[in-house]
């Protein structure tokens, strides 16, 4: 079958779905993944006819599409920081603006004149930390997540990526521990039960929802537990970044200041939306 043609296929089962050019999108990904075929193949080879194997595999990558399955739990994989990480129904997939405070936190400690001491709260898969031992190479980092699935994939990452990231299991909520930190960052779950009419479902239906979701009457259960955490296991002048909820920017800046967190800056994301939180301890 022409490759041209099964590209018609996803355009006609799946734009009114996701969308014209979402679904190109997926093709390529898909192509490049299962055939280390290039974007421009078609361009450069029109009439490319690709063999039935191939074909059962790409048909079976459009079913799952148009049963909502993640494209990135559809090749087991998602990009961040130049880097694939492994993912799975167990974690959250990484997300740009996830990224984004990543290299705030690079930006900010690259020039340490120590070796920095890093915690991340809720890793999942384990992206942020390994990202940040990948490029703060003098860092000690670990990763904390309550989940034992989370934290295998967490540990599969770290051995892809040659890091040295300690994870072990532990709840945010009731976290016990000696050491301390120069660095404590967290994306814990922060989305609101009644923000779930805003969101597509192929995250409501393929995403960890204890990942994702608080109750409406207590948005900032995890927050408080890991600000007051890190009011006490932050090393002097050691810094607290959080990725938060887009709506709740004022609360969060509140938070911090009942903790006497000084310097606090609020940042928006690529879509202009309040979405990482900076803060300092005294």
């Amino acid at each position: 079958m022409l490759l041209k043609e099964i590209k018609n296929i996803f355009h006609t089962e799946l734009d009114v779905l996701y969308g014209k050019e979402e679904v190109s999108s997926f093709f390529y990904m898909l192509i490049e993944h299962y055939f280390n075929l290039e974007r421009f193949v078609l361009a450069i080879q029109p009439e490319l006819v690709i063999s039935k194997e191939q074909e059962t595999t790409i048909f079976k990558a459009l079913s799952e599409l148009k049963l909502e399955h993640p494209i990135q739990h559809i090749i087991g994989t998602s990009h961040f920081m130049e880097m694939d990480f492994m993912v799975n129904p167990h974690v959250l997939i990484p997300r740009p603006e996830t990224e984004e405070l990543v290299r705030w936190i690079i930006d900010d400690a690259k020039n340490a004149k120590k070796s920095l001491t890093i915690l991340d709260m809720g890793t999942g898969s384990g992206c942020i930390p390994i990202s940040l031992d990948t490029y703060l190479t003098d860092a000690k980092v670990s990763g904390l997540d309550i989940s034992l699935d989370a934290l295998e994939v967490a540990k599969e990452n770290n051995k892809r990526h040659g890091t040295q990231v300690i994870f072990f299991q532990a709840d945010m909520l009731n976290l016990k521990h000696e050491i301390k930190y120069d660095i404590i960052v967290s994306n814990p779950p922060y989305v609101r039960e009644l923000e779930k009419v805003d969101m597509r479902n192929n995250v409501i239906d393929h995403e960890p929802r204890i990942a994702l979701f608080v109750p409406d009457e207590d948005p900032l259960k995890f927050y408080r537990a890991i600000v007051s955490f890190a009011s006490k296991y932050l090393n002097e002048k050691g810094c607290l970044y959080l990725e938060i909820n887009q709506y709740l920017g004022t609360e969060m800046k509140l938070l911090l200041q009942e903790y006497e967190f000084q310097t606090i800056e609020l940042r928006k994301d690529m879509y202009g939306n309040d979405r990482m939180l900076k803060g300092s301890k005294k």
